[in-house]
């Protein structure tokens, strides 16, 4: 055991990857300024001074004026924020537009009573969709072109894993959609 240890310090003489100071740096003390130290149960705990930008000792008094902050003075030298972002054109509206995919498939015979990827049992009834990036319970709506009908669901699982294809429907959507081959789906994001 002493051969060890005299082998470790002679092969490690100093702290490594570390490097103390200078000796000729020297420190300036102005560069730190004291903080008052308080106790929260038998824990010390630093409690620096507020910030004097906001000029505030943080507390309000009877005589303290709030403002609504549209009746507060214009600070010299910033624009306004009309300026800054101005009001968008009346009557603009955002319209969530359908794209499409020619490959959409499905999956679910295989992976009945496991779980999903996002925590889902996977049953026969499952109604969602696997996509390889979209957070789980990301809602996304279907449509399927050769009926007409339309269903809202939310990402339950990861895949699909096949090239070129970026949804995989559960065998309770397919059902729904009446889509339970690969091919083509109008989708959005409501």
């Amino acid at each position: 055991m002493a051969l060890i240890a005299m082998l470790a310090a002679a092969a490690v003489p100093g702290s490594v990857g570390s490097q103390g100071p200078s000796p000729d740096a020297t420190l300036d003390a102005n560069l730190f300024r004291g903080v008052d130290a308080a106790s929260i149960d038998g824990t010390a705990a630093m409690t620096p001074s507020l910030d004097p930008a906001y000029q505030s000792d943080g507390a309000l008094s009877d005589t303290s004026v709030l403002l609504d902050p549209d009746e507060r003075p214009a600070l010299a030298g910033r624009p306004d924020a009309a300026a800054i972002q101005p009001d968008a054109p009346v009557g603009s509206v955002a319209i969530p537009q359908w794209r499409r995919d020619s490959a959409v498939s499905w999956y679910g015979p295989g992976f009945y009573g496991r779980r999903t990827a996002c925590g889902y049992a996977m049953t026969e009834s499952l109604r969602g969709v696997a996509h390889r990036t979209l957070p789980c319970g990301t809602k996304v709506t279907f449509r399927n072109p050769a009926n007409g009908r339309t269903v809202t669901t939310i990402v339950v699982d990861r895949g699909p894993y096949v090239a070129g294809r970026q949804w995989d429907l559960t065998g309770g959507l397919c059902q729904a959609l009446g889509h339970c081959y690969t091919g083509p789906l109008l989708y959005k994001f409501p």
